[in-house]
Parts: C-alpha cells; sequence; structure tokens
C-alpha cells in the first residue's frame, strides 16, 4: 500500500489540471439527474452493483475502476475527478482499499463536491497482518486492515445499509424504494450464506491454496476454512522462494488436489504450484472488478459468490 502515498501528488496535480473543467460541472451538481435518477460513482465493482440493486431504476451509476483493472493497482486519471464531480454520492470502500480516493476527492472539493459514503463503515474487520510473509523473526511488516471486506456475507450486508442509507437521505422522496430494494437484496445475501454454510459444511479437507494475494480471509473465516496465499495483502507483492516451497508443501502433504488463482492476474505462481504437486488449478473470484466480458454479459456480486461456492466445493471436494 505505500506505493500509493507516491502516487497520491500525482492525483492532486491532476486535480489542478481538471478545475476549471470541474468548476463549470459543478455548478449544475446539485440537482438530481434530469430524469430525476440519482447520480451515483462507486470505486469497486461490489459498490457498484450494490447501489444498482438497491436503486434500480432510480438511480445512475458508473464504476469508477475500467473493466479489467485490478483494483490495487488502479491509478485515478483527470476524467475519473470530473465524473466525480457530477456525481451525487461517491461510493467508496474504505481507506485501506482505496488509499488513492482520499486525494481524489480533494480534486473535487471547494464545489459542490457530492457526499461520501464510506461503505464498509461498521464493519467486521480483520488485520491485515494475516497476509504478510513474516520475515526471519517471525514478524509481518503491514499494519492495518484488510480491505477485501464484501467477501464477508455479513459484511456485504452492512455495506448494503450503508449504501441505502446514503441514498434515501440524498432523495428522501425514493427512502421507501431504496429501503425496500435493500431488504429484499439482504434476504438473498442471508439465501446465499445459508447455501455456503450448507455446501461447505462437509469436505474431504478445509484447507485452501491459493497462488494469488491475500484476498480470501474473510471468506475463510466465516465459514471456518484454512487459507495460505502466495502473495501478501496487495497484489503487487512478489513471493519468496520460501513462501513457493511452502505452498508446495502443504499442498502434497494434505493431498489437496486443487490451487485456486484469481481474476484479472496472470496465474503463474499458481500454475508453478500446480505443476509441481499435479493439483487441479480452480478459479476463486476476489469481486473487486470485473473483465469486460463479464460486464457485457451482466455478471452480479451474488452469481460471482455463486460461482465461488461451486468452485470451493470441487477444490475442497465437499459432499
Amino acid at each position: 500500500m505505500g506505493s500509493w502515498r507516491t502516487k497520491a501528488g500525482l492525483v492532486v496535480l491532476a486535480a489542478l489540471v481538471v478545475t476549471a473543467l470541474v468548476s463549470c460541472s459543478c455548478s449544475r451538481r446539485g440537482d438530481l439527474e434530469g430524469d430525476g435518477r440519482l447520480r451515483i460513482v462507486a470505486t469497486i465493482f461490489p459498490l457498484y452493483d450494490f447501489a444498482r440493486a438497491i436503486g434500480g431504476e432510480s438511480v445512475s451509476v458508473q464504476l469508477l475502476l475500467p473493466p479489467g483493472v485490478e483494483a490495487h493497482s488502479f491509478e485515478p486519471k483527470p476524467e475519473d475527478i470530473v465524473r466525480v464531480s457530477k456525481a451525487d454520492l461517491f461510493v467508496y470502500t474504505n481507506a485501506e482499499m482505496e488509499p488513492w480516493g482520499e486525494s481524489l476527492f480533494r480534486g473535487v472539493e471547494g464545489g459542490k463536491a457530492p457526499q461520501r459514503v464510506e461503505a464498509g463503515a461498521g464493519a467486521r474487520y480483520l488485520d491485515a497482518r494475516g497476509g504478510d510473509e513474516p520475515d526471519a523473526h517471525g514478524h509481518s511488516a503491514s499494519h492495518g486492515r484488510d480491505p477485501h471486506i464484501w467477501l464477508d456475507i455479513a459484511n456485504a450486508g452492512i455495506m448494503v445499509d450503508n449504501i441505502a442509507a446514503a441514498m434515501a437521505a440524498r432523495a428522501p422522496a425514493k427512502r421507501e424504494l431504496f429501503m425496500a430494494n435493500a431488504a429484499a437484496y439482504k434476504k438473498r445475501l442471508e439465501e446465499l450464506d445459508s447455501r455456503f454454510r450448507n455446501g461447505l459444511a462437509v469436505c474431504r479437507t478445509r484447507e485452501f491454496i491459493h497462488g494469488g494475494h491475500f484476498a480470501f480471509a474473510y471468506l475463510a473465516r466465516r465459514y471456518n476454512l484454512t487459507y495460505l496465499s502466495a502473495y501478501g495483502i496487495t497484489a503487487d507483492s512478489e513471493p519468496s522462494p520460501r513462501r513457493m516451497m511452502e505452498l508446495v508443501r502443504t499442498v502434497r502433504e494434505h493431498g489437496l488436489k486443487a490451487v485456486f488463482f484469481e481474476e484479472l492476474l496472470a496465474p503463474r505462481v499458481a500454475e508453478t504450484v500446480a505443476g509441481e504437486t499435479g493439483a487441479q488449478l480452480i478459479r476463486l473470484h476476489g469481486i473487486h472488478n470485473v473483465s469486460r466480458q463479464e460486464l457485457d454479459r451482466g455478471v452480479t456480486y451474488l452469481g460471482l459468490m455463486e460461482e465461488n461456492l461451486a468452485n470451493l466445493r470441487k477444490g475442497l471436494e465437499c459432499r
């Protein structure tokens, strides 16, 4: 995450470049869309999908991350500041997931800035140190919170509540609609949670090896799984030879039949471990963002989580 500090200055500089554009576009930002819809910019795919489900036809939701861009490597551009300046709500996860968000938002302050919505407020967080490979003394380098909270379905429900409350406050005439839609969506989350619990109740192993970055600790905790990843908390870290040997040894010693890889990143680490052990490669979707093809075919958070359940059942050999 430290690299984001060096990028923050670039975001501020970009903000200065587009100040004139922003000031012009902000003059009418306080009004809803001409068709009465609430304008929302959401940083990552889960928030985008939650907002669409809550608002339905009464909102216009834009995804800030371009399709196919990994969330941890995203760098806001001047046009992103303009897009945010035109929104009524700017929905983000937390300071750890979008450390560039504060600088981006500062670029639109001074005019009629959109309301900021921290969707992760009140969620149950895990320590980010679980994703770090210990040093020679057994210490982890990272501090703070693990940002991948949407992979705990209970946290997803909290995020839905936060987004719905902000939407209702900004457009009170639509409050009943937003709250009803949020309640219906949370019911679907509860049903999904039940399918996960039942589907992962009886498995040959409860341990899964992931050849990507440390993104699935929340999912593992919720369903009493043991999780080991190749990378640390960010996708731009690199596994050491010692970590690679540990992954290979674990797969062999525990007789694991699958190694999981993640979306949007080349699965070279997972492929290496699978090649050394004969394990099968299976995808596990972190849902940070989606590809252009996935977006075009209308994937959803619920649908991607269902795919994760099916793939976990296969990899863990569940009955």
